[in-house]
């Protein structure tokens, strides 16, 4: 089946571009909504203008559309990309948010096209752990929920962080992924990526309560085992 991934560069999108690409869909198209403000309600904000990089890294073609972020509004947007596409479904990486699946859905029907969610439902504890056990390398690039702090800008998602975020869902009720906005990452490097993503300039954006990891420079490197797994 010929599918277009939802992609932001985060480690859910990612994650589900993996395991369609493990499953052999043959995958066309990442596409990239850009939105024009901060509290988009559908899609990623801080350093989404890195998807070119994205894309490169990976090797797949990319379609992308600036979207003003209004609720409604900003699916109309999406919708009008979508319908361009030569391909058989949309691959999103949503997980629990019905909000974001049921509008993507919606659009899927509209088009006659499949909706494919390869994480929909799934623990947030078991993501995590595929994401570890499958090497990626995921950087923290936006905190917005209490008990995530400054320091967290640029951290890695490692074993330790794990720890960390289901702690703190247990004490906070926060999503241990941050599916309810409570962070938002960067995937600089996977098993599918050619090259990895690597960060030469960043600044850290904090207000006292939230704030980003602004990527300023960054380029693509080769990785230095060369291993890509399909």
């Amino acid at each position: 089946m010929r599918v277009a991934v939802l992609a932001s560069g985060g480690k859910d999108s990612t994650l589900a571009l993996y395991k369609v690409l493990k499953e052999d869909y043959e995958v066309k198209f990442l596409v990239s909504m850009i939105p024009l403000r901060e509290d988009s309600w559908m899609f990623h904000y801080p350093n989404i203008k890195l998807m070119e990089l994205f894309a490169g890294a990976v090797g797949i073609p990319l379609d992308k559309a600036e979207t003003s972020g209004l609720k409604e509004l900003e699916l109309e947007d999406l919708r009008r990309i979508i319908e361009k596409l030569d391909v058989d479904g949309i691959v999103s990486g949503t997980i629990a948010s019905s909000y974001q699946k049921n509008r993507i859905d919606k659009i899927c029907g509209q088009l006659g096209l499949a909706c494919i969610t390869p994480l929909w439902q799934q623990k947030p504890e078991s993501i995590l752990k595929e994401i570890l056990e499958s090497k990626f390398e995921v950087i923290v690039t936006g905190v917005y929920a209490y008990g995530l702090g400054a320091d967290w800008l640029g951290r890695k998602i490692d074993d330790e962080a794990v720890k960390h975020l289901l702690w703190r869902s247990k004490q906070y009720g926060i999503s241990p992924v941050g599916e309810g906005g409570e962070y938002e990452t960067l995937v600089v490097n996977a098993p599918i990526f050619r090259k990895k993503i690597t960060v030469l300039e960043a600044d850290k954006i904090w207000d006292g309560q939230r704030g980003y990891f602004l990527i300023k420079r960054a380029v693509l490197e080769d990785k230095l085992d060369g291993h890509i797994s399909s």
